[in-house]
């Protein structure tokens, strides 16, 4: 395989190009305990002209995605420098959107986009309950008319777009070719060509800024310290950079919620249901949430910068039928939406397209303030003595734990 070209962005300092604060990373936490070991995945090793390198790669991957459905990625093609860029970028969007800006981008999440301005009062463009966490979200529209973008990012969009474009067309591509190499696909663009959405730099997926500011009591007491309900991402892969502030966590097999730690420069990967389903079970999609950082951490701001992607909107959601390893292996029925979808399938019932799935969960988001939705007896079921959140969509039942 040819090496893989790294990142070559536009200039920061072009003309008529102004200048912006460099982004002052806040300290990581000193605390240890309760941190999750995850697996660290070396993308140029898919570069290799050693054939064993390549292949004891692959078994890396295939461990990682079926015991944690999440993975650090390094050496991916962009540079620390790079990367500290987009992070200045980001912080200059949150500490430079205009009021006017704010109330002319916000969104519509009942369309089932998360696209525009997400104000920090929960996740329904009717404010309610301040919970601290302000996005912005790039869609096609967005990067196809940028009247739909703040202005002050306006003069660095050719930054931000080369950026989405490399990791969906570079970063994310080289990571399903090993997810192709795992499900033993005819070849190695298979999920690239036939799965991942394409036609802008994100696709159908989307790409974010976001910060997180600091809670008040209240605040913290009413969502029981979390900031995100535990949930498994929709698409395909979901690209996010580690940040210094711990808050993401992870549900582990001892079925306890663990943090992520911080790896400088590092991207850290969770598998989407999509993935879940299309393996049928072998790739576990990640449960994950959002929580509040260990103590010594708690008056910072976490900036943070995601690629969210996703597969066709009109691709049904089923087994992929050319796998080797499913033909060999069958399928495995984990407690997530595969086990779902196949009961769905097995009774001759309809299931629904990636984008119907997707939408729908975008448009029934609860916030974690609501303190009416998020107790038992609403959205919240106790089974074999551990509290759950139950949902619905297009007859697919969801449970995951709280």
């Amino acid at each position: 395989m040819a090496p893989t070209a790294p990142f070559t962005p536009p200039p920061a300092d072009a003309p008529g190009k102004p200048k912006i604060a460099d982004w002052v990373p806040p300290p990581a936490t000193k605390e240890t305990h309760n941190f999750a070991k995850l697996t660290s995945i070396d993308l140029s090793l898919l570069d290799s002209p050693d054939p064993a390198v390549v292949q004891d790669l692959i078994e890396q991957v295939k461990r990682a995605i079926r015991e944690d459905g999440f993975l650090f990625l390094e050496n991916y093609g962009v540079s620390q420098e790079q990367l500290h860029r987009q992070f200045s970028i980001a912080n200059h969007l949150h500490t430079h959107l205009s009021d006017e800006d704010k109330e002319k981008l916000l969104f519509h999440p009942d369309s089932g986009l998360w696209a525009g301005y997400k104000h920090p009062y929960g996740f329904s463009r009717a404010r309610g309950a301040w919970d601290g966490i302000e996005q912005f979200n790039w869609y096609k529209k967005q990067w196809e008319n940028w009247d739909l973008v703040p202005k002050c990012v306006l003069p660095f969009m050719d930054e931000i777009q080369a950026f989405s474009e490399y990791l969906s067309y570079s970063v994310n591509r080289r990571l399903l070719t090993l997810f192709s190499r795992v499900l033993e696909l005819p070849y190695d663009d298979w999920l690239f060509d036939n799965v991942q959405s394409k036609g802008s730099p994100s696709g159908e997926g989307y790409f974010r800024h976001a910060i997180f500011r600091p809670v008040d009591k209240g605040t913290e007491t009413a969502s029981r310290g979390v900031r995100m309900q535990g949930h498994t991402d929709y698409g395909t892969t979901t690209l996010l950079f580690s940040v210094p502030v711990s808050c993401l966590q992870i549900y582990g097999k001892d079925e306890e919620w663990h943090y992520v730690p911080y790896k400088q420069g590092a991207l850290v990967i969770n598998i989407g249901e999509l993935l879940e389903i299309l393996s049928g079970g072998h790739f576990k999609a990640t449960l994950h949430k959002v929580n509040k950082p260990p103590a010594d951490q708690s008056t910072f701001e976490r900036l943070s910068i995601v690629q969210f992607n996703s597969g066709i909107g009109d691709l049904r959601l089923e087994p992929i039928k050319e796998s080797k390893l499913i033909q060999r292996e069958g399928c495995i029925e984990y407690q997530g939406v595969y086990k779902e979808f196949k009961r769905m399938r097995e009774a001759g019932l309809p299931v629904p397209t990636n984008a119907q799935w997707r939408e729908s969960q975008i448009a029934q988001t609860v916030d974690p303030t609501d303190t009416i939705r998020n107790t038992v007896g609403q959205d919240f079921q106790v089974i074999n003595g551990k509290v759950y959140q139950v949902r619905e969509f297009h007859g697919v039942r969801t449970v995951l734990p709280v």
